[in-house]
């Protein structure tokens, strides 16, 4: 009999997408194609195509609880965070995270969808800042999102981070897919890491087209390269990587925005199969 290898468990709790772009789906995608085994809880169910999101209905949040301690027998490796889309929701995801102490926490904070739609509240992020970012230790924000978060009193992205990071954040790495920054070439992407004791960045050639859930994909490749026990920059640039041949391989459905194809390496159905 072959020895069973070792797959560290990451824990995900993130919102449903039906696309199998973002959310849940591809969070297990990542996890599963970086070497780790994905755990997931829903914490909303969502309404959407490749467009935008159309529906949110948050999970409940005993349920939330109840399908996490459910699951304490199994040794986790990280946990990973997306949508959360009720402040209950919010507080059971902080429950979970303080009952696992030690655990390497990222958090994807999903606050917009990509065709517009607003996926938070003034009242929500002001409780994921107080009471979630103290947890984190590794939040993945594009860099809008990093302006909606650390507030409009810092004037750059070093502030935001830093700022971030005095509210007990560990770490910060800001991607710029979304909003490049004007003193990089249109044809290249950077994507930066904010430490306490310095940054650290990473110059990608920037792909054709719009995609749904590339910071999914980036913060589960992240957060299973971490289960896997690997330091904080190799794991990072590690997930950048693989984001990138993900959305280089990407499936576009004809509509819409393209779709990261995280299992890219797995044959494709060429013809019919015959007998």
């Amino acid at each position: 009999m072959e020895t069973q290898p070792h797959l560290p468990a990451v824990l995900v709790l993130a919102g449903h997408d039906p696309t199998g772009g973002a959310g849940l789906i591809a969070d297990s995608e990542a996890v599963a194609a970086c070497g780790g085994w994905a755990l997931t809880i829903p914490t909303a169910l969502t309404v959407q195509n490749c467009r935008d999101v159309r529906e949110v209905q948050p999970v409940d949040a005993e349920l939330i609880r109840s399908a996490a301690m459910a699951l304490e027998e199994i040794e986790i490796g990280a946990i990973k965070i997306g949508l959360i889309a009720s402040e209950a929701a919010l507080e059971a995801v902080e429950e979970i995270l303080r009952r696992r102490p030690g655990v390497p926490v990222v958090v994807d904070p999903v606050l917009k969808a990509g065709g517009g739609k607003e996926l938070s509240t003034p009242a929500l992020e002001s409780a994921f800042r107080q009471r979630l970012l103290p947890l984190v230790d590794i939040l993945t924000p594009n860099r809008r999102e990093l302006a909606r978060l650390a507030g409009p009193a810092c004037r750059d992205d070093t502030q935001r981070a830093v700022e971030l990071m005095h509210l007990g954040c560990q770490a910060v790495l800001v991607t710029a897919t979304d909003d490049p920054e004007t003193a990089v070439p249109e044809d290249r992407v950077r994507h930066t890491l904010h430490v306490p004791d310095g940054d650290r960045q990473w110059s990608w050639t920037r792909l054709s087209g719009d995609f749904h859930g590339s910071g999914c994909t980036l913060a589960s490749a992240l957060a299973a390269r971490l289960a896997l026990g690997e330091s904080l920059v190799a794991a990072c640039e590690q997930a950048q990587a693989f984001t990138w041949d993900s959305l280089a391989h990407g499936w576009h459905p004809g509509a819409g925005q393209r779709l990261p194809r995280r299992l890219w390496r797995l044959p494709t159905a060429c013809g019919s199969v015959r007998p």
